[in-house]
């Protein structure tokens, strides 16, 4: 299985089948073992790190993966910062930064960018999310916080909440968990911002047990993990829309009385006003631990692209 990352792209999670996912996730572990120490598997690379779109997480964990394994990084930071600003076209940017260096993590607002990269570039081309379809290694790192802090990832039951829609987080998220054996799904949401239909074809394809609900109240009960996503107010086409459900959903201290003592929530960040802030200080905040795993998933991804043992 190790074969099917080495010099491959990440374009999407359903590229992946369970079984490499869990030699992913064998080797994120093993960089765990070595978090605090800087190693030489990938001394004389050169990680272009391509973010159009703004980010904090994802490019900062990419850029210390990177570091972590002995590669060195170029950035490109924002489309004003690049010669596409100038006038260039995506395509020679991606071929500069294809022949600087040797793998290509690309960030962008419209979707599809990162295969189109991919298409260009010899090197292999890394998606850290394209518009509201895919964000594979933000999924990779879910996947495994649930799998640390249960042990399994199969026969939970899962509610992922708020802007099913535009949320490419969540998207990535339901795409990645079809992989595996959950006991159900609840996706929790305001009418406008429902689950889209070809999301929920690859559900039904999967058999994948799932049910649309619009209060979070009417589950919580039931639920082993709850996944929050903001309101992606930079992807509504209509202001006017978001102004409709703006404020429509929050997770307070109130909403988890009735949940489960052991009920973990993620969220890929940042988050605005979804999440009760008193809820940091609680058991039930898995989000900043789902952060810090962004760096030992990110290495194991890279090692695995790269053709090196941890």
């Amino acid at each position: 299985m190790k074969e099917l990352f080495y010099q491959r792209d990440v374009i999407s999670i359903l590229d992946f089948n369970r079984e490499s996912l869990e030699v992913l996730f064998e080797y994120a572990d093993r960089m765990l073992k070595h978090i605090d120490t800087k190693l030489s598997l990938l001394n004389g690379k050169v990680v272009s790190l391509a973010f159009f779109e703004p980010s904090t997480r994802t490019r900062l964990s990419f850029e210390v993966a990177a570091k972590k394994l002995g590669a060195d990084v170029i950035s490109i930071v924002g489309e004003e910062a690049s010669s596409v600003s100038k006038g260039e076209s995506l395509a020679d940017t991606i071929r500069m930064l294809d022949s600087y260096s040797n793998a290509i993590v690309i960030r962008h607002r419209y979707e599809g960018v990162a295969k189109y990269a991919a298409e260009i570039a010899e090197h292999p081309v890394i998606n850290a999310g394209d518009g509201k379809q895919h964000h594979p290694t933000q999924t990779m790192i879910d996947l495994y916080t649930v799998k640390k802090l249960f042990n399994d990832i199969d026969g939970l039951v899962y509610g992922v909440l708020g802007d099913l829609r535009y949320g490419r987080a969540t998207t990535s998220f339901l795409y990645g968990l079809s992989l595996f054996k959950p006991k159900k799904v609840y996706l929790i949401s305001p009418e406008s911002l429902r689950v889209r239909e070809e999301v929920l074809h690859v559900l039904k394809e999967r058999n994948i047990v799932f049910e649309e609900r619009r209060n979070l109240e009417d589950v919580i009960e039931e639920l082993d993990v709850l996944y929050v996503i903001r309101i992606q107010k930079e992807r509504f086409p209509d202001p006017l829309e978001y102004e409709k459900v703006k404020g429509s959903y929050k997770v307070t201290l109130e909403t988890l009385k009735k949940g489960k003592k052991n009920l973990k929530i993620l969220h890929p960040l940042p988050k605005v006003d979804e999440i009760d802030e008193r809820i940091d200080y609680t058991s039930y905040a898995a989000y900043f631990t789902q952060a810090k795993y962004g760096v030992p998933v990110r290495m194991a991804l890279l090692a695995l692209i790269f053709g090196v043992e941890p």
